[in-house]
């Protein structure tokens, strides 16, 4: 392909991807391809010569397409939104121009120094405190990694290096530290509550040290606290652990929980500045663009006594992914922990310290040009008009959940919206039926394809969540969600009954069970099951 050819090639494809942005609220949100499908599509082995682009390009609307799950579909209220926009998308473009590896200073100068300006530009706007700033007092700064699980892992191993550091610095260079050391290591602990994302027990994993989880209950929302932390803490110490490192979440993956940062400060109190001092990662990875509302603000406060802080802004930022953004207070513990310099990477700029070469800030050695798309979407936007964009997915949360609180006789709010997240369960007489309906809704909501929903289990109850952050959901989407749930719900009840109806006129015994759950004799539901049978 010659520069004329691109010129067409690339012009068409913006075409084709404008269409396909115009046509996605009328497509099926999830693929319903079958697994597999895409093999017997195409040839055996890649082709010899090449071939026309054109032929190309109408493959990925032929056998690509059917196989795309759309997440910018105003119908995806699953998981967490992964947003575009068009700003972004011409950003990429910039970047995959610019395309080079930008592991260190001299690689592209700007591509580290617009990721340093624009890093500490987002700080302000969520009110981090100025630790975290790369001006500030601690030295700190913030770097874009690929995804919130990268910068877990990342921060453990510094956080990990730091407290092997202050246990063993009384201790001369030699054979006892470093035996000492590897004895200290087989006794480290991660922790982090029963709702943290499972990136930090995979990142324990990966660094072969233990994890523990600490609890958590409904009548805190699943949040965090500052008790609990302390108990797990003197239980360890019991058992002769080293807790090193704790995962503080702001909106939890189930239901956007907000972990007791105060109580967590108490409760690492005594540890502070002292040889057993906890790395408190702070994982806002969804909810952290809550932050640039300002009544949102007040939670960083505690952060000033925290060690990092990470969200993605290619969640709910409007940023395209892959784009994660991580500060540490001191960036001296990441540096320490993570560079390594042999001759091919020595230049006269990192050589005098002169220059922040940000591969010393990430496990990967190269890195892309991630800063570009953040600082074009911060510029097209303002900060305004990402609040609107923020607030609009919080309202419309809340509006669903004053929808479902109208219908208590089909639905219960189990988490209230909090950061355009809600959970709901079915109503019903007990808690073996209240699951069995709300799993058999959920299926019902998703096999239908108008949206998708996902679903979560705390402490064996069954629970529907419904994320409202996507661009494209407006208030319209709201209310067709709510009459889906309304109609599955109410011909759920309606099978349940005639079913029991049924299986009486038939001389089956039910004990009178009604669909409520209340035998007309007083005696509760046994037996029937969410499709009608007798178990």
């Amino acid at each position: 392909m010659d520069v004329n050819e691109f010129r067409q090639a690339a012009k068409e494809a913006v075409d084709q991807i404008a269409d396909y942005h115009e046509s996605v609220p009328s497509r099926p949100v999830v693929s319903n391809v079958q697994p597999g499908y895409l093999r017997p599509l195409l040839p055996a082995e890649a082709p010899l010569d090449p071939e026309p682009f054109a032929d190309i390009a109408a493959d990925i609307q032929s056998k690509i397409m059917p196989g795309i799950t759309h997440w910018s579909s105003p119908g995806f209220m699953a998981f967490f939104p992964c947003s575009s926009s068009y700003p972004a998308a011409i950003a990429e473009m910039w970047s995959n121009a610019f395309n080079g590896a930008h592991f260190n200073w001299i690689c592209s100068p700007a591509a580290t120094e617009l990721e340093t300006v624009t890093l500490d530009w987002l700080a302000q706007a969520l009110a981090l405190p100025s630790c975290f700033l790369s001006g500030g007092e601690t030295h700190g700064g913030g770097v874009i990694h690929g995804s919130a699980s990268e910068a877990i892992l990342t921060v453990m191993v510094a956080a990990r290096d730091k407290y092997l550091a202050a246990r063993t610095a009384h201790l001369p260079e030699g054979e006892d530290k470093e035996e000492e050391t590897w004895r200290l290591r087989s006794r480290l602990v991660a922790l982090g509550s029963a709702g943290a994302h499972s990136s930090t027990k995979k990142a324990a994993q990966v660094l072969g040290v233990r994890f523990a989880t600490v609890p958590v209950d409904e009548e805190h929302g699943f949040a965090l606290q500052g008790p609990a932390l302390a108990r797990t803490l003197e239980d360890l110490a019991a058992k002769g652990l080293e807790p090193f490192y704790l995962t503080a979440t702001l909106g939890t993956t189930d239901v956007c929980a907000v972990d007791d940062f105060p109580g967590i400060v108490n409760a690492l109190a005594p540890r502070a500045g002292t040889a057993t001092e906890v790395w408190v990662h702070v994982d806002a990875a969804y909810a952290g663009s809550a932050l640039l509302l300002d009544e949102n603000k007040s939670l960083t406060q505690p952060m000033a006594d925290f060690h990092s802080f990470n969200f993605n802004p290619h969640k709910w930022m409007l940023t395209t992914f892959d784009c994660s953004a991580v500060w540490v207070r001191s960036r001296a513990d990441l540096i320490s922990a993570l560079s390594i310099k042999p001759p091919y990477l020595r230049n006269q700029f990192s050589d005098g310290d002169l220059v922040t070469d940000y591969r010393d800030w990430q496990i990967p050695l190269g890195r892309r040009f991630r800063s570009l798309k953040l600082w074009v979407v911060l510029r097209s936007y303002g900060l305004r008009g990402l609040q609107a964009h923020v607030r609009k997915g919080v309202s419309l949360c809340e509006n669903l959940e004053t929808k479902l609180r109208q219908r208590p006789d089909l639905f219960t709010i189990f988490t209230p919206a909090r950061f355009a997240l809600l959970s709901f369960r079915l109503a019903g007489h007990n808690e073996e039926q209240v699951n069995r309906r709300t799993e058999a809704l959920y299926e019902q909501i998703n096999a239908a394809g108008q949206f998708y929903l996902t679903s979560t289990v705390i402490n064996g109850k069954f629970a529907i969540r419904i994320c409202t952050g996507v661009a494209a959901t407006q208030p319209e989407h709201i209310q067709k969600v709510f009459e889906a749930l309304v109609e599955g719900t109410e011909r759920l009840v309606a099978n349940e009954e005639k079913t029991v109806h049924s299986l009486e006129e038939n001389g089956v015994k039910t004990n009178g069970v009604k669909a409520n759950g209340i035998a007309k004799n007083g005696v509760e539901t046994n037996g029937i099951t969410s499709n009608g049978a007798a178990r």
